[in-house]
């Protein structure tokens, strides 16, 4: 618990991660948007372990993680620190929230790595491709903008097919089990530590990416 409290403290001064509660927090977050072309957006995102992957990979893109945890954040956006990828930032707010933060057709891609499923159906509405997020994300993806959904459970991925079928959304990836198909850039050699978790216990990880917009 004093770990915890002190990462929570710590990611408060670090420079790549924005508060909720900052005054300045909006005006920060459209201040980095301007340095880049393109800004790929990892919600839920934990210890940000995609976030700062993928910023290794594509220093011209911007990449910021999304989670209201300032003591899982506090991991990624330290390692970035450490590693100096200046393109890898987070933000510390609600994943409900993120309209008022993100400026409207301004991202170009989302990720969405293993969430919360909310297996029962009372709490539908709160997972991440639930229709009221869809039309969250719609608004800030730009045209021909991507989801892209990593998950162990089956109950979430066949919901998230129902709802892409209802929008007729195209469908750019549909995998069940990503390591028996095939080799998947940005997806297979790409692990969080849930992920390493769900495979160890034998459990297969599905992937879906579609066009939103």
């Amino acid at each position: 618990m004093r770990n915890k409290r002190k990462k929570f403290q710590e990611v408060k001064n670090f420079a790549n991660v924005i508060e909720w509660n900052d005054p300045k927090a909006k005006e920060k977050v459209k201040e980095i948007f301007k340095n880049y072309e393109q800004t790929v957006l990892e919600l839920g995102c934990g210890k940000g372990e995609y976030t700062v992957q993928l910023a290794k990979k594509y220093p011209q893109t911007l990449f910021l993680g999304i989670d209201i945890q300032g003591e899982r954040i506090w991991k990624g956006a330290k390692e970035a620190i450490e590693e100096n990828i200046s393109n890898a930032y987070f933000l510390r707010t609600q994943i409900e929230k993120i309209q008022e933060y993100i400026p409207k057709k301004s991202v170009q891609e989302i990720w969405l790595t293993f969430p919360d499923p909310f297996p029962k159906d009372r709490k539908a509405k709160k997972r991440l491709t639930s229709p009221r997020f869809l039309d969250m994300y719609k608004k800030i993806l730009k045209k021909g903008g991507v989801v892209n959904l990593k998950t162990d459970s089956q109950e979430l991925y066949e919901y998230t097919l129902e709802e892409i079928e209802k929008r007729k959304l195209k469908i750019l990836e549909n995998q069940i089990d990503i390591y028996q198909e095939r080799d998947l850039e940005d997806v297979t050699d790409i692990q969080t530590t849930f992920e390493k978790k769900h495979l160890e216990k034998g459990k297969t990880i599905k992937y879906l990416k579609f066009v939103l917009r």
